[in-house]
């Protein structure tokens, strides 16, 4: 996402950006555009905002987004940008308490959360997966199997091996 105040400071397209910036998936946002209200402004505001007023500068930002925007997409998206400035701007808050904070109901279905969520659940993995082949080495150490068996059976290096068998 690429957010700007208007169409007039959009730069030409950079050659090492031309291609990405073609994709679709590439969405600009140009914040005089956003309406005649201050929602634009107020959202990059709420960058800037404090700890203690962004949770309320957000909840007016998404109650004006619901009545002021009519695309379901443009909506969408910009109440995905409130909330995501809102978990980096509070990080101890939990899902339940920035749910309340917000008046969402459903948070779990924002795209925040299910792209923390999935990541989460892929770093996990693969932990799990470190995890259970420094184990397998291990146990392979034990039976006496040789350092370049290991390292060919686990996919580890060498050296990683060789690591693991000082530890034991």
């Amino acid at each position: 996402m690429i957010i700007y105040p208007s169409r007039n400071i959009e730069r030409e397209q950079p050659v090492q950006f031309g291609e990405i910036l073609l994709l679709d998936r590439v969405k600009r946002i140009y914040l005089d555009e956003l309406g005649e209200s201050s929602l634009g402004v107020g959202v990059v505001k709420l960058v800037i905002e404090t700890e203690e007023t962004a949770p309320e500068l957000a909840k007016q930002l998404i109650a004006q987004a619901n009545q002021q925007i009519n695309d379901t997409t443009t909506k969408r998206d910009l109440i995905n940008l409130i909330e995501t400035i809102i978990v980096y701007k509070l990080p101890k808050k939990s899902r339940e308490e920035i749910e309340a904070m917000l008046g969402l109901s459903e948070l779990k279905q924002t795209r925040v959360y299910q792209e923390a969520l999935a990541e989460g659940k892929q770093e996990g993995r693969q932990e799990g997966i470190a995890e259970a082949t420094r184990k397998l080495a291990l146990n392979l150490l034990r039976i006496g199997m040789s350092l370049e068996q290991i390292s060919e059976i686990t996919e580890l290096s060498w050296e990683q091996v060789q690591d693991l068998q000082r530890e034991s």
